[in-house]
C-alpha cells in the first residue's frame, strides 16, 4: 500500500515519530487492572496461614483441605472469565469491559473481607477469578491496540510486570496486616484506583474502526499519537489488518496438519508452564517457608521471592527480542530443574534429620525458590503467551488461543488443588521431584521440538509448518512487519492471554 508519493505504509510510518506520553499514561492506567489481579494471586499466600490459625478470636477458621480450595478456585473463575472477556470486549468495547469488570473485583474482596462462612470465601475467590480472566483479555488487547509500533513491545511488558508487582503488594501487606479481613480491604485499593484512572482513557482506535466509527477512531488515534503526527497511514494499516482477519475458524478446522503442529507445540508449552508447579508455589509461599523451618521469617522470605520476580520480569522484557524465545525457554526450564532438585535435597534431608537440615541447609529453600521464580519469569512465564500469538495465523488464532487458555487455567486449578494432598501422599521432596521431572521433560521438548519464532513474520511461520502462503497485501510481510507485535500479542486478546500469571 503506497500513498501519492509512492512510499509504502511501512516507509511512511518509519518516517513519522509519534508522541509517546499519552500512550504511556494510558498503558499505566489500564495495567492497574493487572496489579489488581496480582494482588488476588498474592493474597492467598499470607491469608492462608491466617485463615487456618486457631489461636485468634476469629470465628471463621478453615482446614488445610479448605485452604486448598480457597487457593485454587480462582482458576475456575478465570477459566470462565477468559471466555467471557473475549465476548465482552467485542460487544462492549475494550474500555467499558475494563470499567464494568472493576465492580465484580470489588464485590469479590467484599465477599472475602466480610465472609461469615467458607462458602462466602469460595464465592469471593471464584468471582475474583472471573474478573481476572476478563482482565487478562481486555488489558493486553487495549495496550496492543493503542500503542505505536516503536514502543508496543515495551508497553506490552507492563501487564506482566504489574501482575508481579501486585503479587508482591499482597506479600508485603500480608506481612504488615494481622488479619486476613484487613488484608482483603488493603488489597481492594488498587481496584478503586483502577476504576478512577479508567474514566480518563479513550477507547482503542481498532475497536472503533471495527464498529464503523471512523471519525472517532481517527480522533482517538490522534490523541494517542500527538497533534503533530499524521495518522492517516496508520489508520489505513489498521483497516487492512481488520480485513486480514477474515472469518474466524472453528475448532474443527484446527485439525489441518499445518495448524495441528503449532497447536500441539502451543498446548504443550502451556501444559509444561503449569506442570512446573509455579502457581502452587506462589499461592503457598508462606506455608512452604513455614514447613522448611528456615530462620528467616515466612513473610520476609515471601517478600524477597516476590521482589526477585519483579526484577526478573523487567529483565525478561529486555531479553525477549534479543535472546529469542527458544533459547530463553531452554534456559528457563534448565534452571527450574536445578532449583527444584536443590529444594528436593533440602526436604529429603529434613525428613532424615530435621535439626541438621535446618541448621546446615536452612538457606537452601529461599535460594532455590529465588532461582526457580527468576527462571520462570524470564522464560516460561511470558513466552508461552507470546508464542501463542506468533504460531497461528489470524483466522485461526481465536479458536486455538481459546483452547490453549482453557488448558492453562484448568491445569493451574488442578495443580494448585492437589499440591498439599500430594505433599501428604508422597512427601515434600517427592512433590518437588515430580515437578522437577516435568521440567526435565519440558527441557528436552524445548530443545527438540519448539521452533524459534523471533523476528519471523506470520507468513514465514505459516510456511515453516507447511501452511499456504498468500500474496494478499493485508497478510504480506509489509503489514506483518509494521504490526508484528500487535499480531504476537493477540494471544491475550478477545479476538484470540496472562496472567502471570504469573
Amino acid at each position: 500500500m503506497r500513498d501519492n508519493t509512492g512510499k509504502s505504509t511501512e516507509e511512511l510510518l518509519g518516517e513519522r515519530k509519534p508522541a509517546h506520553l499519552m500512550q504511556l499514561l494510558a498503558a499505566i492506567s489500564v495495567t492497574f487492572g493487572a496489579l489488581s489481579y496480582g494482588t488476588g494471586l498474592g493474597y492467598a499466600s499470607p491469608a492462608g496461614p491466617m485463615l487456618k490459625d486457631n489461636s485468634t478470636n476469629e470465628t471463621l477458621v478453615i482446614t488445610d483441605d479448605q485452604n486448598n480450595w480457597f487457593s485454587s478456585t480462582v482458576n475456575v473463575g478465570a477459566l470462565v472469565g477468559g471466555l467471557l472477556g473475549g465476548v465482552c470486549i467485542n460487544m462492549m468495547g475494550r474500555k467499558w469491559t475494563m470499567v464494568v469488570s472493576v465492580f465484580p473485583f470489588l464485590a469479590s474482596w467484599a465477599l472475602i473481607g466480610f465472609a461469615q462462612n467458607f462458602a462466602m470465601l469460595i464465592s469471593g475467590r471464584v468471582v475474583m477469578g472471573l474478573t481476572a480472566g476478563v482482565t487478562c483479555i481486555a488489558v493486553p488487547t487495549y495496550i496492543g491496540e493503542i500503542s505505536s509500533p516503536d514502543i508496543r513491545g515495551t508497553l506490552s511488558t507492563f501487564f506482566q510486570l504489574m501482575v508481579v508487582v501486585g503479587i508482591e503488594y499482597g506479600y508485603v501487606f500480608g506481612a504488615i496486616m494481622n488479619t486476613w479481613r484487613g488484608l482483603a480491604g488493603i488489597c481492594a485499593i488498587p481496584a478503586v484506583i483502577y476504576l478512577v484512572l479508567l474514566l480518563f482513557v479513550k477507547e482503542s482506535p481498532p475497536y472503533l474502526l471495527s464498529k464503523g466509527k471512523d471519525k472517532e477512531a481517527r480522533e482517538a488515534l490522534q490523541f494517542f499519537r500527538g497533534r503533530d503526527y499524521n495518522v492517516e497511514a496508520e489508520l489505513q494499516v489498521m483497516q487492512q489488518l481488520q480485513e486480514a482477519r477474515g472469518e474466524n475458524t472453528s475448532f474443527r478446522d484446527l485439525m489441518a496438519p499445518y495448524i495441528l503442529k503449532p497447536l500441539f507445540i502451543c498446548l504443550s508449552v502451556m501444559m509444561f508452564q503449569q506442570l512446573s508447579g509455579i502457581n502452587a508455589v506462589l499461592f503457598n509461599l508462606n506455608t512452604i517457608f513455614e514447613v522448611s523451618g528456615s530462620d528467616i521469617s515466612d513473610d520476609v522470605s515471601a517478600i524477597i521471592v516476590g521482589a526477585v520476580q519483579v526484577v526478573a520480569t523487567i529483565v525478561a522484557g529486555g531479553l525477549m527480542d534479543k535472546a529469542g524465545r527458544k533459547l530463553l525457554l531452554i534456559i528457563s526450564a534448565a534452571a527450574m530443574v536445578i532449583s527444584l532438585v536443590a529444594l528436593d535435597v533440602f526436604f529429603y534431608e529434613k525428613a532424615q534429620d530435621e535439626a541438621w537440615a535446618v541448621s546446615t541447609l536452612g538457606w537452601l529453600p529461599l535460594t532455590s525458590l529465588i532461582i526457580f521464580i527468576s527462571a520462570f519469569s524470564i522464560g516460561y512465564g511470558p513466552i508461552p503467551w507470546v508464542m501463542m500469538g506468533e504460531l497461528f495465523s489470524l483466522n485461526v488464532r481465536e479458536a486455538a488461543s481459546s483452547l490453549a487458555t482453557m488448558v492453562n487455567w484448568t491445569l493451574s486449578f488442578i495443580i494448585t488443588l492437589v499440591f498439599e494432598p500430594l505433599q501428604t501422599a508422597i512427601g515434600e521432596f517427592g512433590t518437588y521431584w515430580l515437578f522437577a521431572g516435568f521440567c526435565t521433560i519440558n527441557l528436552i521438548f524445548c530443545v527438540l521440538v519448539v521452533p524459534e519464532t523471533k523476528g519471523k513474520t506470520q507468513q514465514e511461520i505459516t510456511a515453516y509448518f507447511g501452511g499456504p502462503v498468500t500474496t494478499n497485501m493485508s497478510t504480506t510481510k509489509e503489514v506483518s512487519t509494521v504490526y508484528s507485535v500487535t499480531i504476537q500479542n493477540e494471544s491475550q486478546r478477545g479476538d484470540t492471554k496472562v496472567p502471570p500469571v504469573p
